[in-house]
């Protein structure tokens, strides 16, 4: 029985290591100039955690075999080993607090320290089940926004208020467009309950709260199209709660801010999903299964 069981043990560590080893990495290429150092801290967390994982489970499966139930064997009963636990928990210690340094730079840079002068201004609002985005036009202002003018139904759904002129420039549009190799400082607000704004090649993801205002930046740096989805269970509709990111070069980010919606809808978002969804329900769209849904 003890021989089954470490084959059992060393299987399954065996053959769960060698599929992380065949597909290191499955998150999308990073878009952000923030990517390079987060996936270096995953790989590095992953290749840590996989060493200790398959050495531990490696001494379970001979444990489990060298005490077994056998004849005549005898218990010995142990206090335990003062300086082995003092042992392993400084390790433990030392790789947890170490995994932590290693990620404070990029977690300072993106939330702590502020943005390069210069940055584009965009805010990002969650709203069920929505996303919006505001830019501050020419004057580089946000206008005030009143929680009282707050109504989709007019198409305010910020509650922008068109007294002040500082609000006649704002751009607000349901797609994120934003120039490649700039950065963006990210003020991301939540009009009705806590969403989530995260977009997986950006390695971009953080909580909008109501009442606070939360800045964040970063430098798209791969031109393409992106999902933005809400990762905060936000209510019945959070599944539909998806918006789109288009990262493009300098001169088409010109021509968007000229004219927002002309450009839009010449240039839409192409989302990747829906685009397969749409060709696999073609294929399965024959004339038999016409017939059948008559």
């Amino acid at each position: 029985m003890g021989l089954a069981l470490l084959l059992v043990v060393w299987l399954i560590t065996f053959v769960s290591t060698f599929f992380f080893i065949k597909h290191p990495w499955w998150l999308p290429q990073s878009a952000t100039t923030y990517g390079p150092g987060i996936d270096a801290q995953f790989t590095f967390t992953y290749l840590a955690m996989g060493i200790v994982f398959v050495a531990a489970q490696v001494a379970l499966g001979l444990f489990a075999w060298k005490y077994r139930d056998r004849a005549h064997s005898t218990v010995q009963y142990s206090h335990g080993n003062l300086r082995l636990e003092a042992a392993w928990t400084v390790l433990t210690a030392i790789l947890f607090i170490g995994l932590n340094l290693m990620g404070e730079k990029i977690w300072a840079e993106a939330r702590f320290q502020g943005p390069a002068p210069g940055a584009l201004p965009v805010e990002v609002t969650g709203m069920q089940f929505q996303w919006y985005f505001r830019y501050p036009g020419a004057d580089d202002t946000f206008g005030r926004s009143k929680p009282e003018l707050e109504d989709p139904s007019t198409g305010n759904a910020l509650g922008i208020d068109p007294d002040d002129p500082a609000s006649k420039d704002d751009i607000v549009t349901s797609t994120l467009v934003l120039p490649v190799n700039k950065q963006t400082d990210i003020t991301l607000r939540a009009i009705d309950v806590i969403h989530d704004f995260f977009v997986p090649e950006f390695r971009f993801k953080q909580d909008a709260v109501p009442g606070l205002l939360i800045h964040m930046h970063f430098t798209p740096d791969r031109i393409g199209d992106y999902e933005i989805d809400c990762a905060e269970l936000c209510g019945s509709g959070h599944y539909k709660m998806r918006a789109g990111v288009r990262v493009v070069s300098q001169q088409d980010y010109t021509a968007f801010m000229k004219a927002p919606a002309e450009w839009l809808q010449a240039n839409p978002w192409q989302d990747k999903s829906a685009t397969t969804q749409h060709a696999h329900n073609a294929a399965q769209d024959t004339p038999q299964l016409r017939a059948e849904k008559r």
